[in-house]
């Protein structure tokens, strides 16, 4: 996690295992990923049950050692909207994400919301 912030307090040893999490997450179940602000990342999912209990932990988890994340969560049928907002400080974070989340699934569409700079 060479983008993570010092003011995350997940340990070093465990950041690898992270980071898996969230890309076995984005390959498997990633649809398309929009930059909605500098500081907003909208990321559509597969939706299902599954996937949303394994993203809810995910997320919680995440929040629990970068308390600087708010992550939203919002099901539609056949997909799900994850909303990932970050203080304009912690751009660069929310950078890594997305660029690690387009890696991971780059069958998935990418965008930028209209009037949205990134």
């Amino acid at each position: 996690m060479e983008w993570a912030p010092a003011e995350c307090t997940l340990p070093t040893e465990d950041r690898p295992l992270r980071l898996a999490e969230f890309d076995t997450l984005f390959a498997s179940s990633l649809r398309r990923l929009e930059r909605v602000a500098p500081t907003h990342l909208r990321l559509i999912l597969d939706g299902g049950s599954r996937v949303e209990e394994t993203t809810r932990d995910l997320t919680a988890r995440e929040s629990g050692c970068c308390s600087f994340f708010t992550f939203t969560l919002t099901p539609g049928g056949e997909s799900l909207a994850v909303d990932v907002e970050v203080p304009e400080v912690h751009v660069r974070v929310l950078d890594g994400l997305a660029a690690r989340a387009g890696a991971a699934a780059p069958g998935a569409v990418s965008g930028t919301a209209p009037g949205a700079a990134s």
